[in-house]
């Protein structure tokens, strides 16, 4: 999800300028260093074991970088140039950082013979060069990916609400412990997390862009579930783009409505705008595959490694996503920006004007 340039928060106390920082007005944080990394510490440890446990996943470990070629590497909006270098072993052939794990980790899946029911989760790291860099967008991306293998059955929109609230369910008890632990921080998620597919967020919002829709959905009920991200909707534009070859996007759902994906937003007072914290929905089978890859004029795709061996029926059927780790730790620590929370690399003037905003980038 891209901060767009000329998006204006709609919260008055907050302006954005200086390209893309948002500046909270009088922001103050409630931490010092030694508790926010602390607290850093008490959320991943307490999140993590809780995301195992909900959804019965394992932990594995993950690469940092996969061959160029295969079509393993995430390829997000389509747009994004992946960080790449030659392997002298291996006769210079490229290896790419990966965008994320949404294709390696069926790969996966099927490696291990996962049963349904159960899965697996892991601590990705990334590097998206191509980020335009402010409170929430980074060039380093740490994230708990994971990834579950689901029957025939289970590719309904209501099991991807199922595992929406249970998802939801460990995030507000990771608050109530933070909390708890540090009396100085309140607590701000709603209890139950709403529902909706794009294309009745863009009926309920018709002179709105998505992410206007986005802020005015999360502003009103806290906590949301946005259905159907990567197709089209009736005004001949995306909700936001998406891949077309791991989450399904096309197959029709409830009502009539295409989608099995979705993103977990939240609305995050101390920047007055939504905040997206996880990206994840049913992956594509044969059929959806296909059928997205046309859609996206990519049909060259059919003959990489990965969608060869989904074609031929040796991937099996999977749910997953992403769960920012920096970005939970960032709301739930009440930070204003993500800098507060991972150490990268960020403009001179933007971290002297972090800085002077009370912002301390690591």
């Amino acid at each position: 999800m891209q901060l767009e340039s000329n998006y204006i928060p709609l919260h008055a106390k907050f302006k954005k300028d200086m390209g893309h920082l948002i500046k909270p007005i009088d922001y103050k944080p409630l931490l010092d260093t030694k508790q926010t990394e602390q607290g850093i510490k008490l959320i991943k440890d307490f999140f993590q074991q809780n995301l195992s446990t909900e959804l019965r996943l394992r932990r594995v470990t993950a690469p940092l970088f996969v061959l160029q070629g295969l079509g393993i590497n995430d390829d997000l909006n389509g747009v994004e140039r992946a960080v790449s270098f030659p392997i002298k072993d291996l006769g210079d052939a490229r290896a790419e950082v990966v965008h994320s794990l949404a294709k390696w980790k069926r790969l996966t899946l099927a490696e291990y013979n996962i049963e349904p029911g159960y899965g697996i989760y892991t601590d990705m790291n990334a590097i998206r060069a191509d980020e335009e860099l402010d409170n929430l967008h980074s060039l380093y991306v740490d994230q708990w990916d994971w990834e579950a293998v689901i029957t025939r059955e289970e590719r309904s929109v209501a099991y991807l609400k199922s595992v929406v609230e249970r998802i939801y369910a460990a995030i507000r008890r990771t608050e109530y412990l933070t909390c708890e632990t540090y009396p100085q921080l309140q607590p701000f998620l709603p209890e139950k997390i709403h529902f909706i597919h794009s294309e009745d967020l863009l009926k309920r919002y018709p002179d709105m862009t998505a992410k206007e829709r986005e802020d005015a959905i999360c502003k009103e009920f806290g906590a949301v579930f946005i259905i159907g991200i990567g197709g089209k909707l009736a005004n001949g534009e995306k909700h936001d783009g998406r891949a077309p070859d791991y989450d399904d996007w096309s197959t029709m759902g409830e009502n009539g409505q295409r989608g099995l994906n979705g993103d977990i937003l939240i609305w995050y007072p101390v920047l007055g705008r939504s905040f997206e914290l996880s990206s994840m929905g049913i992956r594509v089978d044969e059929q959806s595959l296909l059928l997205q890859l046309q859609t996206e004029h990519m049909e060259e795709r059919r003959q990489l490694f990965f969608h060869q061996k989904l074609l031929r029926g040796e991937l099996p059927l999977s749910i997953g996503g992403g769960i920012g780790q920096s970005r939970l730790c960032m709301v739930l620590l009440h930070k204003g920006h993500i800098g507060e929370i991972q150490a990268s690399i960020w403009p001179d003037e933007m971290r002297q004007e972090c800085r002077r905003l009370g912002m301390q980038l690591i």
